[in-house]
């Protein structure tokens, strides 16, 4: 019988090489690739409802099938409230982060984190051949890397009790 532990979009095997050198692909393919996107000339609000809708905290900015940024929960609360704006009356364009940073399915986990911490962001949209294929939060990340420490422990448990390798 396979034993899995616990992740926040799913299970991920026992025993899985959960590191931080893995392709933020694997993560992807853990979390789901989803990707919710609005337009650039919606309003803030619109966005707003929609991060809330899907319990999330930032939305690829798209026209047509092109990326053009990225909006975020930070964007609004930096260049809508604290300016006093209306989020009804303001558009996405106006206050997207762009262009939208991104990186390859096989960068990986350490990587990652290393881009966000540089640009100082939180969400990084996953692109291969000119094409959207996901987008990773630093909580997802910093989820993979706990998901990986979990494990670990484990195997130590297992070890030290005699029931290792398993």
């Amino acid at each position: 019988m396979l034993q899995c532990l616990p992740f926040r979009h799913g299970l991920v095997p026992r025993g899985s090489a959960v590191k931080l050198y893995d392709s933020v692909e694997r993560v992807l393919r853990q979390k789901g690739s989803q990707v919710y996107a609005i337009a650039p000339h919606a309003t803030v609000y619109e966005a707003l409802e929609t991060m809330v809708e899907h319990d999330i905290g930032a939305l690829l900015v798209m026209r047509g099938i092109d990326l053009v940024g990225i909006i975020s929960e930070r964007d609004y609360v930096r260049k809508v409230i604290l300016k006093g704006q209306s989020s009804k009356e303001t558009k996405v364009h106006e206050i997207m982060s762009s262009p939208a940073i991104t990186v390859n399915p096989r960068t990986t986990v350490d990587e990652c984190m290393h881009r966000m911490t540089d640009e100082r962001c939180r969400h990084l949209t996953v692109a291969e051949d000119g094409r959207v294929v996901g987008v990773v939060s630093i909580g997802d990340l910093v989820n993979w890397i706990m998901t990986a420490q979990d494990l670990t422990i484990n195997q130590l448990q297992d070890y030290i009790s005699g029931k290792y390798p398993a």
